[in-house]
């Protein structure tokens, strides 16, 4: 797919260089939506008639709320988002089912043919799991491009050695104008450090729960078998002992971290076997967009900028930034 998320990359940049401050969050949350939607399940942002991104915001900030279903509350509000996001999949479901000639072969269709085989995987199963993969798709790469943003525009010489990398990758082409390869992608280290010092920072979600199966003992103390343990990622990144001077945004510190260390105590996509299945394409997606991005735009921060947790990251303010090509 980094054909296809460069080709959009491109596209919504030249877009947002025309006009006048951008609210990045906004942007890229419907830049993120609207590709990910299509290569899914086939999402036409072009033709759809249904409420889609702008139901988002609300139910991410609606995410923690209390549980009470009833009208009136945000969970409520939260809830009914969410059944508009499963209908629209459900809805494009039933037009595959009744076009069978018609499919094109993407993530929908395969767990569409599997339906036969694999007995878990009703109509609603499969609206919930599309959903799921939309959801955090475009929560976590939204998320942590705009903090990206924000902390280049504050640290210039990050900024500088970012954009070197990326512009030595097109000076080593044949031809500059050919599309970013995979070979190519392997070898920008230095912006997967800067994705991951990000991602430590600003940790996306508040923690990861997990189920003690059995008594376990920690320092003199027994979580019961039974219990629920939730692990708060943000204070495991920001450990002292690990990550020296933590409060600093220093991509370089990631040269001198081994894998072992990282396996402990680097945990922004889950930790232990069950990590988020999309860890791969967010890095993808977000490495894509910094490169396009350094290579032929300048920016500024407009205004904003402000972070709240609460307990999932938010910007009260906006991250409002003035895009201009480097041809002009």
């Amino acid at each position: 797919m980094l054909p296809q998320i460069e080709a959009t990359v491109n596209s919504n940049l030249c877009k947002w260089s025309t006009q006048g401050a951008v609210e990045v969050k906004s942007a890229i949350s419907r830049m993120i939506f609207n590709f990910t939607g299509k290569v899914a399940f086939g999402y036409d942002v072009e033709n759809s008639k249904a409420e889609t991104i702008e139901s988002l915001p609300n139910f991410i900030q609606s995410l923690m709320s209390f549980p009470l279903n009833i009208p009136g509350t945000t969970f409520h509000k939260c809830m009914k988002d969410k059944e508009k996001m499963s209908n629209m999949v459900r809805q494009i479901m039933k037009e595959r089912f009744n076009s069978p000639d018609k499919r094109p072969g993407d993530f929908l269709d395969q767990a569409i043919n599997d339906m036969a085989s694999e007995k878990f995987l009703t109509e609603d199963f499969i609206a919930e799991l599309a959903f799921g993969i939309l959801f955090a798709a475009f929560e976590s790469v939204s998320t942590t491009l705009t903090l990206a943003l924000k902390f280049l525009s504050e640290n210039p010489h990050v900024l500088e050695e970012l954009t070197a990398e990326n512009e030595a990758v097109l000076r080593k082409r044949e031809n500059p104008d050919s599309q970013l390869t995979w070979e190519e992608y392997k070898t920008m280290t230095f912006t997967q450090s800067v994705i991951n010092e990000t991602l430590r920072l600003m940790n996306i979600p508040p923690g990861l729960l997990r189920k003690a199966l059995k008594d376990i003992n920690v320092k003199g103390y027994t979580i019961p078998a039974g219990w629920t343990i939730m692990l708060v990622t943000p204070i495991v990144h920001l450990n002292p002992e690990t990550y020296k001077d933590p409060l600093e945004f220093n991509p370089w510190r990631w040269k001198d971290l081994d894998q072992v260390t990282l396996s402990k105590s680097f945990m922004p996509f889950g930790g232990g076997t069950r990590q988020c299945a999309g860890a791969e394409f967010s890095k993808l997606y977000m490495a894509a967009f910094l490169h396009v991005l350094v290579t032929k735009y300048r920016w500024s921060k407009v205004k904003g900028g402000r972070i709240t947790r609460s307990p999932i990251l938010l910007f009260p303010d906006g991250v409002h930034v003035k895009l201009t090509s480097k041809r002009d």
